[in-house]
């Protein structure tokens, strides 16, 4: 149990009804973000972070998505029993998300102050005049260079960085925000740009008081940002730790892989190529009830391919999913 809890998510099961079959894109997934705590969300594309968020937000189509099973605690409430309406009054009022893709979740037609007015307008008595004020003092904020005239701009005239930085302000133009996803937010910036917009939301997370759950595949985001990491592999958690743990002391082989592809890892210094993980993610259509890492793993079992591991601890808040993790680790990868 985290103390002051602000997100509970216990087991969770969402999937897609597609022509091939049902993909089962997120399986008996549990996690938990504290006030005022980053919780990264990590792996490969295709894991099943972004669902998770939009589970989250109730933002999954249904159909052709389901969610199957499981609960989504936000301040003691399950946002799965609440009605559209209701959803709609927290999300962007309780909840904010910051989208994976600006260019693509900014309106093309509407300028970026009118899209920032319109979450005031939303959530509150408020003039157009005023929300138009407020929109421009977000901007400010996020430290967009000449907020006034920024405000009327439309969102192909904005660099890709302030893109990013009006979805930002967007987020923040909450009443009474209590948590924030943000998707990939440094998503296609180049390192400088990344690192401002990493800073914001650390020094605004900080002012406002609220959780985070930032979802990335980049290790040094994590490391640079989160408190707690959360890895996910084929819509499973298989490794929940404090960030400091994971780098320090990771039990999973696949975080194991995550942090040997870094080109600061190691065995990556002064190497003419960069340390993969062998074999390819499976198929969520075809997938067992095994281990899904099992197919890429060094060290699976028999046992691995059968069942899924039940929690291990490796102190009092890292836990980690492995049937075989003391195993010696090898070069060699499974084919």
């Amino acid at each position: 149990m985290i103390s002051n809890e602000l997100l509970k998510i216990d087991a969770l099961c969402v999937s897609f009804n597609t022509q091939r079959g049902k993909v089962r894109a997120v399986r008996n997934l549990s996690l938990g973000i504290a006030e005022g705590e980053t919780l990264a969300l990590v792996g490969e594309s295709g894991c099943g972070k972004s669902v998770t968020a939009h589970a989250i937000t109730r933002l999954i189509p249904m159909p052709p998505g389901l969610i199957e099973s499981g609960s989504i605690h936000f301040r003691g409430s399950n946002l799965l029993s609440f009605s559209e309406k209701q959803m709609r009054a927290i999300r962007g009022s309780r909840i904010s998300m910051i989208f994976q893709e600006p260019m693509t979740s900014l309106n093309p037609v509407f300028t970026i102050g009118a899209q920032i007015a319109e979450v005031f307008l939303a959530h509150s008595k408020m003039s157009k005049q005023n929300a138009h004020t407020k929109a421009v003092e977000l901007l400010k904020l996020v430290k967009i260079p000449d907020p006034e005239k920024r405000a009327k701009s439309y969102p192909h005239q904005l660099s890709g960085g302030m893109r990013q930085r009006a979805m930002i302000a967007m987020a923040l133009a909450s009443p009474n925000p209590g948590l924030m996803i943000a998707d990939e937010p440094t998503t296609a910036l180049d390192v400088t740009i990344q690192a401002q917009v990493l800073r914001l939301l650390a020094e605004l997370k900080e002012r406002v008081g609220m959780g985070l759950l930032l979802i990335t595949h980049d290790m040094g985001v994590v490391a640079e940002t989160a408190d707690r990491v959360a890895v996910m592999y084929a819509g499973r958690k298989v490794e929940d730790a404090p960030v400091e743990e994971i780098f320090t002391n990771p039990r999973h082989p696949y975080t194991l892989g995550l942090l040997g592809c870094q080109p600061s890892a190691p065995a990556n210094r002064g190497a003419p190529r960069l340390t993969s993980i062998g074999g390819s993610v499976p198929d969520l259509l075809t997938l067992g009830e095994g281990c899904p890492f099992e197919n890429r793993c060094n060290r699976a079992l028999p046992v691995c391919r059968e069942n899924f591991p039940s929690a291990a601890a490796a102190g009092s808040a890292h836990t980690y999913y492995c049937h075989n993790p003391e195993a010696p680790q090898t070069e060699e990868r499974r084919s």
